[in-house]
């Protein structure tokens, strides 16, 4: 019974692991493509290839927007503020 639950743990383990797999380049530019196309785009024109750059900016902007927030949060985490009670001076 044992070696039952242990084995169904560990298969569980390894469904959610497996989704947490990144996307590879060409799955993401065919994820992009696609997207292109759903909003109505044809493939070879300028407004498909700005749609494409448009994705592209954003995701980069994303990234540098989470970077910025994880940099503030570590440097609160290392000096945090110097105002709250312990460090009022009561001559």
């Amino acid at each position: 019974m044992r070696i039952l639950a242990l084995s169904l743990a560990a298969v569980a383990a390894a469904t959610c692991l497996s989704a947490c797999q990144t996307l590879t380049p060409e799955q993401r530019r065919a994820a992009d493509e696609t997207q292109c196309l759903h909003y109505g785009f044809r493939r070879g024109t300028d407004g498909f290839a700005a749609c494409l750059q448009r994705i592209d900016l954003y995701r980069r902007a994303q990234a540098r927007y989470d970077s910025d927030m994880l940099m503030m949060q570590m440097a609160y985490d290392l000096d945090q503020p110097y105002y709250g009670r312990r460090y009022w001076r009561h001559w």
